[in-house]
Order: C-alpha cells, then structure tokens, then sequence
C-alpha cells in the first residue's frame, strides 16, 4: 500500500486536479491511502471531505501588495502564519508518513512541498496554466518533478526544473466520444441548428453577460437559427436578466433561449455548442480541447499575472480560438467576431479541430507514469 500527501487549495483550479490525481493513482493502487493539506477556511476544506477523503487543516495565507490599513493586518497574519506554517507542515508528514508528496497550487502547497523536500521525501506538483503561479514557480527549483499543462508554462520556470507536459486531467463526461453534438441539442430540446454556449463562471462576468445580451439581441431582430446557452452567473440577477428585458426577450418562452444561473450539466451544453464563449482558466481550456470545440475566450483581467491570457493564447496561437481581451471587448465586436464564424461554418470547424489537435489526449497515463517513477520500489 503507497500512502499519498496532496497539498493545494484556495480555487477549484487547484483542488480539482489534486482529486483528479487521488483518482488516478487509486485505479492503479485501490488500497492507496490519502491525505489532503489544505487552509482550514478554504474551500478545500468542504470539498475534500465531501469527496471522500482525510482532510488535515494548515493556515496559511498569502501576503497583499496593496499597502492598506486592513492590508496591513492581513500581512502581519499571514506572516504569523507563515513562522508556524514549516512546524504544522512537519507534524503533518511526520504523523502521515506519505510515500510521495504532490502539490496542485495555492500557497498551502509551499510549506507542505518545502518540508516534504526538506525531508527527502519523493516531490512533484502540477501546474495548471500557461504561466505558473508564484508557488510552483518557487517550488519547482527543488522538487523532483514538475508536471505541466502546457510546453508554454516550462518557459517561466527554473531552467533547471525537471518537468514534463502531462496535460491537465478533465472532468467525466468531457471526451470528443462521450455525447455527439446532434444528440446533445435534442436532449436540450435544441434542433440542429447552430448552438451557441455562453458563459462567464459561477459568478458571472460582467462583461461578458452585457455582450452576451447584445448578442441575444442581434440574434433575435435578425431572425437567425441560433440556439443560445447562457449561464449568467450569481451577479446577473440584478444585471443580465433585466437586461433582456429592455431588449423584449423572453427567455423562458423562447425554444432557441436557455437562460440559467448556473449550469449543471456543462458535459452537455459544450457537447452541444458550435461555439463557446466564456473566460480561459485552465481547466475550462482543457475541457475545450477535450471536447474539441471552437471558441471565443475573453480572459479575466482580474487575475494574478493575466495567466488567463497566456492560457487563451495556447489555443489563440494554434489557431483553435478567437482570444479577445476585456479591455477590447465591445458589443459590436463580439457580434461581428459571431457572424463572421457562423456565416461560415468552416471556419468553425477549423477551429475546434485545432483546438483538438493541442489535446492531451493521454494525460492519466502519463500523470501515472510520473508517480510511477518516482514512488520506485513501493510499485
């Protein structure tokens, strides 16, 4: 039996993949035993639990370069964090005692993934975006093995970090075989017409449900077969939806309009879009060359170090998406962006074939492969 230390939180970005991983090595060591690290007030701490698995509490927090009074308190925290942070790391491997360490992110992962180096315990940890987060950046000068996303990302590394391009593991359901795009649209009472899937994250964008309206709006006054998906987020409540109102539509009475908060069954919806358009966090980018669809993305600028720009740009610069950054975005853009590939359904079917053609498609194997390796004679 191999016992596996997995340490990452603060987003769904980082503890999405540490669950993916847990997954993987479980099919081929089912007696495999698991801990996750991760902040006590993070959503870590509901998820992991939920999924299943050991959870063990570390606070740590990271520190603000905006110089405020209730800044000023949050650093003098996370600097009392940080002094225990090496302490509780130890106690935390010392009472586990994990065969290999792996850090998915977030800053729980530095002190967990220092100590695990420290302590000569096997290392590696994933990185999800094109530009690395200021964690893994720091971490992959000493850990054993780097696994990434992207080629992209090996650039903002240590030249000297080991890494390797696993790809980045996707959610089930998000496979070019597991639902054809015709039978998607029917399951969501669509006909065969051309399916637009739009989409901004739990929350919403604002930007993107103001285009995203206009659209609709475009849509409607010009009588076009488009089938339109959009999830408006939390924020669209008070924004989005009187907004369709002002332009007279009525998405709940409209066959070719589905109109939600948020999306439950997003395997179906992208599985039944012609063309997506929503923001570039990596696992949204994985899932699109997955699934191999065409795409519009429009980065977060609200971001640490516009990584969603360099992931945009890793479909954008093989030809596999239309990236538009926030700060360009109009309505009249996106609406001319949307005629211009759907008068052409070529052009769209260029794009989600580049986009597939950037796919992982062997992603698990060789996450395995690296565990593999470095967890050696406790094969």
């Amino acid at each position: 039996m191999i016992k596996v230390l997995l340490a990452g939180g603060g987003t769904g970005g980082h503890i999405n993949p540490a669950l993916a991983i847990a997954s993987i090595i479980r099919e081929h060591h089912p007696d495999a035993e698991f801990l996750f690290a991760g902040t006590p007030n993070g959503m870590e701490a509901k998820l992991i639990p939920k999924a299943g698995y050991n959870f063990a509490p570390i606070k740590i927090s990271g520190f603000q370069r905006k110089i405020t009074p209730k800044n000023l308190i949050r650093n003098v925290r996370a600097a009392a964090y940080l002094s225990t942070s090496g302490y509780h790391a130890h106690k935390i491997i010392d009472d586990f005692k994990p065969d290999i360490v792996i850090g998915t992110g977030g800053y729980v992962s530095f002190p967990i993934l220092s100590k695990a180096v420290q302590m000569k315990i096997p290392t590696a940890i994933h990185e999800q975006n094109a530009f690395p987060g200021i964690t893994n950046r720091l971490l992959s000068n000493n850990v054993d093995k780097v696994m990434l996303t992207v080629e992209e990302a090996a650039g903002h590394l240590n030249q000297d970090a080991k890494y390797v391009v696993t790809g980045l593991p996707v959610r089930a359901g998000f496979s070019a075989g597991a639902k054809s795009r015709s039978d998607a649209k029917r399951e969501l009472g669509f006909d065969d017409g051309i399916c637009i899937f739009s989409f901004g994250g739990s929350l919403g964008a604002g930007a993107i449900n103001s285009s995203a309206a206009a659209l609709m709006k475009w849509e409607k006054e010009n009588n076009l077969p488009i089938n339109h998906i959009h999830a408006h987020g939390k924020m669209g409540h008070d924004t989005f939806l009187p907004k369709l109102a002002e332009y007279g539509i009525d998405p709940e009475n409209d066959p070719r309009l589905m109109v939600k908060e948020y999306i439950h069954n997003m395997d179906v919806c992208t599985a039944a879009a012609d063309l997506i358009i929503c923001r570039s966090g990596a696992s949204t980018i994985s899932e699109l060359q997955a699934v191999g669809r065409a795409s519009i993305l429009i980065p977060s600028p609200n971001v640490t170090a516009n990584h969603q720009y360099h992931n945009a740009m890793v479909l954008g610069r093989a030809g596999g998406a239309v990236v538009i950054e926030e700060k360009n975005l109009t309505d009249e853009l996106l609406i001319e962006t949307v005629k211009n590939l759907t008068e052409d359904p070529g052009k769209l079917d260029t794009l989600a074939q580049r986009a597939a053609e950037t796919y992982v498609k062997d992603t698990p194997d060789r996450i395995y492969a690296v565990i593999k390796e470095l967890i050696g004679s406790k094969e």
